[in-house]
């Protein structure tokens, strides 16, 4: 069951687990606008259509309902949908109890019916004539002039007063299912480049072992280059996977001589995908030396592999014209490839363009990303000027610096 809050990833989770039963699902997106439109799971073969805010990428409506193909429905015990009730709007009234008059849609020739967290949506596209209102003494549906015996076009469930101003809440604990998941992650850096990140997590813990007891816990860790393999996992705890590399597309930060180096052995990855974060390791050292930050933007060949990173990136940009004095700006998930050219001056070396596929005859359906590297930081470009990821590389930081004992996040 999709529950309002529950992260884009799962809900698509629970989907393909029942794809024998819902079939034909399409995930509806803007292509270059992604952050403007809502992001949509069309259930077309069962009337459903799953909303998710796009920045957060939580749940917020369930919507687009055609009663006549969900089957029953019912309120406190009451149907007012079923194969021998039919959802008329004389059968809402006597359900719920009409306690606002209904918003009459011109364009769409819809009339709506709202209440708190729930509204309905009726077709008027076969009337004679667009229902009138009476102002003077509107009392719920008694205030309309519809026929008698309009059924329900669409239901949508939602949080809060009001469908337009409705955003989606907070994840609920059901969906954290023993999770670590990262609210946001700072960027730490120095005016040379990144030296680490800071990351606030959030679990669902319980207290004295009791479930009816568990709440959201936030937790702050930090994590820097250099840090050990036995360091990440003691601060975040294990990842979801390790992935060892074959080989290294992506050189632009590499000295030239060592370019064309062989590597004995492999670097590895810990993928921590409910964070939105993977973190590369040296195969020799076993110490931190990148960071990658996914955005997880629909139309990217790794869309739905990671959560959201929420992640801010801050800088201190010199001002033109004027002596000693700074500005600070901040990058974020959703600062655009123009903005970033603004605030860091334009790359200098020609961009790395990756060319996504899951085999050698296999073509990416979303096309080509470029890479540029700008002070220690590559940017993965998508076509439509979007950040698809963020990763971050520095030198490591010296052994001397002894590191603060924190407990694991989980």
């Amino acid at each position: 069951m999709c529950v309002a809050g529950m992260p884009l990833a799962q809900a698509i989770s629970i989907l393909q687990k029942h794809c024998r039963i819902i079939k034909n699902v399409q995930v509806l997106y803007s292509e270059q606008t992604p952050l403007n439109h809502d992001l949509i799971l069309n259930l077309t073969q069962d009337g459903i259509k799953l909303l998710f805010d796009a920045c957060n990428q939580r749940l917020k409506v369930r919507g687009g309902v055609t009663l006549q193909l969900t089957g029953h429905r019912k309120n406190i015990g009451v149907h007012f949908n079923s194969q021998a009730i039919a959802p008329t709007i004389e059968q809402i009234d006597q359900s719920f109890g009409a306690t606002h008059p209904g918003v009459y849609n011109a364009a769409e020739q819809l009339f709506h019916l709202n209440f708190r967290g729930l509204s309905f949506s009726f077709q008027l596209d076969s009337w004679n004539e667009a229902p009138k209102y009476e102002p003077n003494f509107a009392h719920g549906l008694a205030s309309l002039q519809i026929p008698h015996g309009a059924t329900v076009k669409r239901m949508y469930i939602y949080t809060g007063n009001s469908l337009q101003d409705t955003k989606a809440p907070v994840m609920p604990l059901a969906c954290f299912l023993g999770n670590v998941y990262a609210e946001c992650v700072d960027v730490l850096r120095d005016r040379a480049g990144p030296l680490g990140l800071r990351l606030r997590l959030l679990t669902a813990g319980c207290g004295a072992g009791v479930m009816a007891d568990a709440k959201v816990r936030a937790l702050e860790r930090n994590i820097y280059f250099g840090d050990s393999c036995q360091d990440v996992l003691s601060t975040l705890g294990s990842p979801h996977k390790v992935f060892y590399k074959s080989e290294d597309k992506m050189k632009i930060h590499s000295p030239s001589p060592h370019k064309q180096v062989p590597s004995k052995c492999n670097d590895y990855f810990f993928n921590y995908s409910t964070l939105g974060v993977d973190i590369l390791f040296d195969a020799t050292t076993h110490l931190v030396k990148k960071f990658v930050l996914h955005t997880n933007y629909p139309g990217h060949y790794n869309f739905n592999i990671y959560h959201r990173c929420d992640f801010k990136i801050p800088l201190v940009i010199k001002k033109e014209r004027v002596d000693s004095q700074t500005e600070d700006c901040t990058l974020t998930t959703y600062s655009k490839w123009d903005l970033i050219q603004e605030l860091l001056g334009h790359p200098m070396e020609k961009p790395v363009v990756l060319h996504r596929s899951s085999s050698a005859n296999n073509t990416n359906p979303f096309g080509s990303t470029f890479c540029f590297g700008l002070q220690r930081m590559i940017f993965e470009v998508m076509q439509n000027n979007y950040i698809a990821s963020v990763t971050l590389y520095g030198p490591p930081r010296p052994s001397s610096h002894p590191r603060a004992a924190e407990p694991p996040a989980h």
